[in-house]
């Protein structure tokens, strides 16, 4: 089994390098499951323990072995929902691609305080998207698989929103932030989140006034499989 690599912290403030930890989920063609892990990073050590999916039988593929990391919302320091959120018939249809239209992030503290700044700067009931890539190559829980994301009212209840952190108007996100999201959505069709014929829309195709995913990043994931031009 392979570990997902160690983020280097370029800093580590007093509240966050202590609780600090990261979901690490590998993708295998050999194993019939995925063996999830988290692990902990602290000044001078790192333990790991086991991370539970639920609901989820995740069967290997004829894909290679690729690492798939995911912080969860502890490890970001999320503030609670202010109130129950609803709950998402699975596996969803649709697979949203958005973009924040926020600062650029390339590590994990940076990308962290990003999400915490996003939760409270619209007084939305939580973040809103389902998951967020960031530019270090990690893959954060928003409001997960099981609720309905904030993305879009006509989708939200039959789709998983996926937002790149950062502004993709003019220039594509790196190449590890595209990966991140590639791997998750494979991962969410292995695990019985996603359904396996689902559909690819950028954000402005399911709300029309909004230009997210930003020019440049909604001409690379048009590219991408299970693109539709025909939201529905």
């Amino acid at each position: 089994m392979t570990n997902c690599p160690t983020p280097r912290l370029t800093s580590r403030p007093q509240w966050l390098w202590k609780h600090v930890a990261l979901s690490c989920v590998l993708v295998s063609i050999f194993l019939p499951t995925v063996v999830p892990i988290n692990e902990y990073f602290t000044h001078h050590q790192d333990a790991r323990v086991p991370w539970e999916i639920s609901d989820s039988s995740i069967k290997g593929s004829n894909e290679a072995e690729t690492p798939l990391c995911i912080v969860d919302r502890d490890k970001w320091f999320a503030r609670p929902p202010r109130r129950p959120l609803e709950k998402v018939k699975l596996p969803v249809s649709y697979v949203i691609i958005c973009h924040t239209a926020s600062n650029f992030c390339t590590n994990y503290v940076e990308c962290a305080n990003e999400l915490r700044i996003m939760q409270d700067k619209k007084d939305l009931v939580d973040i809103a998207y389902n998951f967020l890539v960031g530019g270090d190559g990690l893959a954060y829980v928003g409001r997960s698989w099981n609720q309905t994301g904030a993305h879009s009212d006509r989708y939200k209840r039959i789709s998983i929103g996926i937002a790149f952190i950062g502004d993709f108007t003019s220039f594509v996100p790196p190449e590890t932030q595209l990966n991140a999201a590639k791997e998750l959505i494979k991962f969410g069709v292995r695990a019985g989140k996603i359904a396996p014929d689902y559909k690819l829309l950028g954000h402005r195709q399911a709300v029309p006034w909004t230009d997210s995913p930003g020019d440049a990043l909604y001409n690379e994931i048009i590219k991408w499989p299970h693109w539709s031009s025909e939201p529905r």
